[in-house]
């Protein structure tokens, strides 16, 4: 577990929240100070992220986020309310900075020109489309004589000389606002930026290789972490489409409300300059009439008093139309002359009746050939009282538009950084209490294989160091699974208990079987030992010099290991005449001699029958064993007469062992041959008796061969 479990000393939550803060401020402070800088140069840059890059290369995604959100907020508050709006470029620029960083991308310089381009495309070609979308052409006043002289010079249309420009200007500023950032983190040591991580364990911390072992695991379906983004994105999309939707037509309605309050005053105010006992004078006379300049004058300074103000005049409201009184030059609109005759505009049609009475009507709103308008006429009265003319007051719902464009893109905008760092949150938070908790149980039971002698006991050690303690229902699975855990380990060890000592007692009931087999050939079973220690000699040889590697597993060791004594049980049903006699024995008798192959294999197949399907095991083994081990690699053994490799490797592997302690031991027709003269037989019948290579990994353990036949050693000490 010590390769799971990290041995770096985790910091107290309040130095990690002093860290992060710390973080975050400075950062805040650096990209303040950039900007005054590119302010106080008059350089066409803004220098406003070297703080940005700086939290997100040190930080990761959290404090990038902050600092990207929080320069903008703190901006709109002391000087520009607009800066709201490119928000979540900023956060954008510290998302993509975080990852490319995290990924090695900045360590190359393929990868610094990458994030430069890439930022510059986020902060130029979209803030163009923003500034555009808010303010219009030339807009951007750190880019406007760029834009002006691609729009003037090269004959650009103006969007595309914006954004060209915009981008241009980004691109600068991005290569050197990162190259800074850059040469900054280059002067700290790794000791140093670790500081910055900040890591939220509620469990034992895990090394990098293993949250990359965890973090490499593919779910059947969705991974946790990214239903628990997609419930906290489409929660947050929803509301904030709701809250921007709701905010916006708030916001927008009461813009109307507040320019029709500052249009009536506006218009009580032209009404109260007007003599309106003077009207048909002013009518006939125009400008020769005695005080007309005057009260023009005064109009026309009620016209420039505000940009939301667009047309200011007074009519004569009469059947025919309209009789201009006054009338105020406009932008692009000339002023009528005195006596003129407007024609009613068709969004008037219901409150002429009224007017011509002389009353007050509500405010219009109308989009005609003079624009899109908000409408206040105000009635002007003689001394009598009598209605004989109306001041009106055209406010630009254009303008109005714009504030609200401006108000929308502000909204969306900081909606968009909230959203960036609630779903950071949200799954920083979910990471270190769920998703690693819940992960780092499921790839420490994965750690558990049959394979591994003690790997049950090392799973449940292991529980116990991961030590996780979210205190909600996480810790609950986790202290179940635990005390689970530990119950099957004691569970486990009185089964593999019992276990081992069946196997001890059915390896002694078969070691006993065979011995009373060979003990009719009066031996003494030591013939079943030696044999099977050969043969496991021979294997452990075979396995370390990657002979059959694929078929030679730790698997069928054991099975041919515990299988070996079974091979001559087919002697059972041979008489002891034949098995006993001194001499060599005729056709006849060696022919039964033979038939014990098949018999053994008659035998294990009875036994075989009487298991259950699957649980086999070794037996299977065993009959090839019993049924091929006096096959010959020529093809010229019994009872078969298989060949080479057509001949099971189990018993290819015996044949040897089995030849050579009937060699050098006594028979009841032969004396044992002396070791050396044994070791040459089975080198001169290497590929006629034998399978060379098998041959040749007994060879190579010859003086192991030895030691076993003279002092009966165990395999196990000699390998």
């Amino acid at each position: 577990m010590d390769d799971i479990i990290s041995k770096n000393h985790t910091r107290p939550a309040f130095v990690d929240i002093f860290v992060f803060i710390g973080l975050i401020v400075t950062c805040v402070i650096i990209n303040a100070f950039g900007a005054f800088l590119a302010n106080s140069s008059g350089l066409p840059i803004y220098f406003d992220l070297v703080g940005t890059f700086l939290a997100a290369m040190l930080g990761g995604f959290l404090p990038g986020i902050f600092v990207g959100l929080l320069g903008p907020v703190l901006t709109a508050a002391t000087s520009d309310p607009m800066a709201m709006s490119y928000t979540m470029l900023n956060i954008s620029i510290a998302i993509i900075t975080t990852w490319l960083y995290e990924n090695g991308w900045l360590k190359k310089i393929e990868g610094i020109f990458t994030a430069i381009v890439l930022d510059a495309f986020i902060g130029g070609v979209f803030g163009a489309v923003i500034t555009w979308f808010i303010y219009g052409f030339e807009g951007e006043s750190t880019s406007s004589d760029l834009v002006s002289g691609l729009y003037h010079n090269a004959g650009l249309p103006p969007f595309i000389a914006e954004i060209i420009g915009d981008f241009v200007v980004d691109l600068a500023d991005k290569a050197i606002t990162l190259s800074v950032a850059l040469v900054i983190i280059s002067f700290m040591s790794d000791k140093f930026k670790s500081i910055f991580k900040i890591q939220a364990w509620r469990q034992a911390p895990l090394t990098n290789e293993t949250l990359l072992a965890i973090r490499k695991k593919k779910s059947r379906q969705l991974s946790l972490r990214i239903k628990v983004v997609a419930l906290i994105a489409c929660a947050a999309v929803v509301i904030g489409i709701s809250a921007i939707y709701i905010g916006y037509i708030t916001y927008f309605n009461s813009a109307i409300d507040r320019q029709t309050q500052f249009a009536e005053s506006t218009a009580e105010l032209a009404a109260s300059m007007v003599d309106g006992n003077r009207i048909d004078d002013f009518l006939e006379k125009g400008i020769y009439a005695s005080g007309y300049k005057n009260t023009k004058d005064n109009l026309t300074s009620i016209r420039k008093s505000s940009d939301y103000i667009e047309y200011v005049y007074v009519y004569k409201i009469m059947e025919d139309g309209c009789h201009v009184v006054f009338d105020v030059d406009a932008n692009d609109t000339p002023a009528s002359q005195p006596g003129d005759i407007i024609e009613f505009d068709p969004s008037f049609a219901p409150n002429i009746p009224t007017l011509l009475e002389g009353g007050r009507i509500k405010p219009i709103i109308s989009n005609d050939k003079y624009g899109w308008l908000l409408t206040i006429y105000e009635p002007i009265m003689d001394v009598r009282g009598k209605v004989t003319a109306y001041a009106g007051v055209d406010i630009s719902m254009n303008q109005l538009r714009m504030e609200s464009r401006g108000y929308l893109v502000r909204v969306v905008s900081t909606f968009i950084g909230i959203f960036a760092l609630t779903l950071a949150l949200g799954l920083y938070f979910a990471e270190y209490q769920v998703i690693l908790p819940l992960n780092t149980m499921a790839y420490t039971a994965s750690l558990f294989s049959e394979k591994k002698k003690h790997a049950l006991e090392e799973t449940a050690e292991n529980f116990h160091k991961i030590h996780i303690a979210t205190g909600d229902e996480t810790e609950n699975l986790y202290n179940a699974f635990s005390e689970m855990t530990d119950e099957n380990l004691r569970y486990f060890m009185e089964v593999q208990k019992k276990n081992e000592t069946i196997n001890l007692m059915q390896n002694s009931l078969i070691l006993v079987l065979a011995d009373m087999v060979e003990s009719r050939n009066q031996n003494t079973g030591d013939h079943v030992k030696k044999t099977s220690a050969y043969t496991k000699l021979i294997m452990y040889e075979m396995k370390k010099e990657g002979i059959y590697a694929d078929q030679l597993t730790d698997q069928f060791i054991s099975d041919v290991a515990r299988s070996a004594p079974l091979h001559d049980i087919g002697k059972i049903s041979i008489s002891d005449a034949i098995l006993n006699k001194p001499g060599k024995l005729d056709d006849d008798e060696f022919a039964k001699m033979k038939s014990h192959t098949t018999a053994g294999a008659e035998i294990l197949d009875r036994v075989i029958d009487t298991m259950p399907d699957g649980d086999e095991g070794y037996l299977n083994e065993a009959r090839r064993l019993a049924l091929y081990h006096h096959e010959k690699w020529d093809g010229k053994g019994y009872p078969t007469g298989l060949a080479g490799e057509e001949i099971p490797l189990s018993a290819r592997i015996i044949a040897v062992a089995d030849v050579f302690d009937a060699l050098v031991s006594d028979r009841s027709y032969k004396k044992a041959f002396p070791f050396e003269k044994a070791i040459d037989i089975i080198r001169e019948s290497s590929g006629t008796h034998f399978d060379p290579l098998i041959a040749q990994a007994f060879l190579n353990v010859q003086d192991k061969a030895r030691q076993v036949l003279e002092e009966h050693a165990d395999v196990s000490e000699l390998i």
